[in-house]
């Protein structure tokens, strides 16, 4: 079987050193590009840069398009009876009024000819949620969350994985959670992951995989089979929709093959954002855009945040890494080289309602904000990951297939870093080395009508984010409403310093080799009442 675990740091070759600088240097290159030919040739520059525009209009345009499209179909699935569908896959008899869904039909036709195929009725969702110091205002909304679910909670087992290093308060916490909710459940208990493990990262990847591990020693102590069992990692301020589980187990059951194939529901960072300040909501919500668009790209859909795999593929991949801060993402990687290449992410069109960043101060949500952004964007390293294992590492997947793949991922990440910074200032350089130049001058008038075209994409985004807002709390007047369209003057900015800032950061790092060995976890903040009723902020 071929080792999928990243190597430690003191394996990692040249080679390997190659390609982890190669995004970074990629990435400075693309930015010193508008320099770089003006000096030698204004047109060139000029040609360049235009391109490069008219590219991403074109993206601009397309991304617009799928999130109207995916934001639709968020809703149309939000809808469903879910209940009634199940009940139709396990009997294979469709009612009258459900023949208009064709997808539906087919799905039942398809299982008439797998009698093999797993019952709805035989499948478990387990539900891993991983804390470290959050507070029980944040934890246990999650919990509850779960149980409101329009799901039989006795099909459905709770793990509460906590960490040693997070203190006797934490661990006592937990306890006391699963003690008061444990009979809700098929099965509930808290799993404590030892702090120091040799050759692991501070970080949730090792924390979920040791309360995976747990978990299957209790599948194997009560004969539950691993393939009968689809597991949900959640961080501790998820909370999924209410019809996330019966969905799931839909999707799981009809697909026929939930070993090769991971399950992707929509993060939606819309818990708190009425509490959150301006340029946080602008971010969460421009994250919770990005996240419907995805659902509607499966050949971009990976593993991120909260998501679900079958026990059994988690055993066969030996759980998630404990070796990277982005374990999530990573998952995918590793259960596509461990199936060699079969494997795929099926999107369940369904939220996870999640927390924008919110601290106690506005300096801490600023700081907490690109750290949030730095972790994720250190996905760049699978850049390295990538190569090693699809290139250098004996497998069976073909090579242009593994090209794609690779060179899609390399390009995101580039453009992650890239993009906001060209869009909004190389239009300007061409004519700080060629001010008498004709061409020069008029690139920036003809760049600005461009971007205003673009702008108008916005539009999509304003939609969707009023649409999946929250009820506002009652503590707010009729103004905040206002700022939540006001809001969007800070888009170019928290575009260029939270986004590509976050991923030239990341990408120098890795360039220099200044590996990170935490997982910086956001912390949580919470509006609660106290003794007088007054609404205070608790971290």
């Amino acid at each position: 079987m071929t080792d999928i675990e990243i190597p430690l740091i003191k394996d990692r070759n040249k080679r390997y050193r190659f390609f982890e600088i190669l995004p970074g240097a990629l990435t400075w290159t693309m930015l010193a590009m508008p320099f770089i030919l003006s000096l030698i040739n204004v047109t060139a520059a000029a040609f360049f840069i235009l391109a490069y525009l008219l590219l991403w209009l074109m993206r601009t345009i397309g991304v617009d398009i799928r999130a109207v499209q995916g934001y639709k179909t968020m809703r149309q699935h939000a809808n469903y009876d879910w209940e009634r569908l199940l009940a139709e896959l396990e009997s294979g008899e469709v009612s009258t009024t459900d023949k208009k869904l064709r997808w539906h039909v087919d799905n039942i036709k398809r299982m008439q000819g797998h009698p093999e195929a797993p019952k709805p009725s035989q499948i478990i969702q387990a539900v891993i949620i991983a804390t470290y110091k959050e507070r029980r205002e944040v934890l246990e909304p999650t919990i509850q969350s779960v149980l409101d679910s329009n799901y039989d909670m006795k099909k459905v087992i709770l793990v509460l994985a906590y960490e040693e290093r997070g203190g006797p308060q934490i661990e006592e916490q937990s306890k006391e959670l699963i003690d008061k909710y444990k009979d809700h459940f098929l099965y509930a208990m808290a799993v404590e992951h030892p702090s120091d493990i040799p050759n692991e990262i501070v970080g949730k990847g090792g924390n979920i995989t040791f309360a995976g591990r747990e978990l299957q020693k209790y599948l194997e102590k009560e004969k539950i089979a691993p393939i009968d069992v689809a597991v949900t990692t959640l961080d501790a301020d998820n909370r999924p929709d209410k019809n996330y589980f019966a969905a799931l187990t839909y999707t799981y059951v009809s697909c026929l093959d939930p070993v090769h194939i991971s399950f992707q529901p929509i993060p939606m960072y819309t818990n708190n954002i009425w509490d959150a300040p301006a340029p946080m909501r602008v971010v969460a919500t421009g994250n919770s855009f990005w996240n419907v668009v995805l659902s509607l790209r499966p050949h971009m859909l990976r593993n991120f945040s909260s998501h679900a795999q079958s026990m059994q593929t988690l055993i066969d991949t030996d759980f998630w890494s404990v070796r990277t801060i982005v374990e999530d993402g990573h998952q995918f990687w590793r259960t596509y080289f461990r199936y060699d290449g079969n494997h795929t992410v099926y999107p369940i069109y369904l939220p996870i309602y999640q927390d924008a960043v919110f601290l106690e101060t506005y300096p801490k949500t600023l700081k907490a904000q690109f750290v949030q952004l730095r972790r994720w964007t250190y996905g760049a390293s699978d850049v390295a990951y990538v190569s090693d294992k699809g290139f250098f590492t004996k497998n069976n997947i073909p090579k242009r297939k593994m090209l794609t793949k690779f060179l899609r991922l390399l390009e995101g990440h580039v453009s992650w870093a890239v993009a906001p910074v060209i869009l909004a200032f190389s239009a300007f350089v061409p004519v700080l080395f060629n001010p008498q130049n004709y061409a020069a001058n008029e690139l920036p008038l003809l760049v600005s009508r461009i971007n205003t075209i673009a702008l108008v994409g916005i539009l999509s985004t304003l939609f969707i984010s009023w649409k999946t807002l929250p009820p506002k709390p009652a503590r707010y007047k009729r103004t905040r409403s206002i700022s939540m369209v006001l809001q969007w003057v800070y888009l170019p900015f928290t575009t260029i310093i939270y986004n590509s800032m976050a991923a030239l950061y990341s990408q120098t790092r890795l360039m220099f080799g200044w590996y990170y060995d935490k997982f910086d976890v956001t912390e949580k903040a919470v509006l609660v009442k106290d003794k007088q009723d007054n609404i205070v902020k608790r971290t």
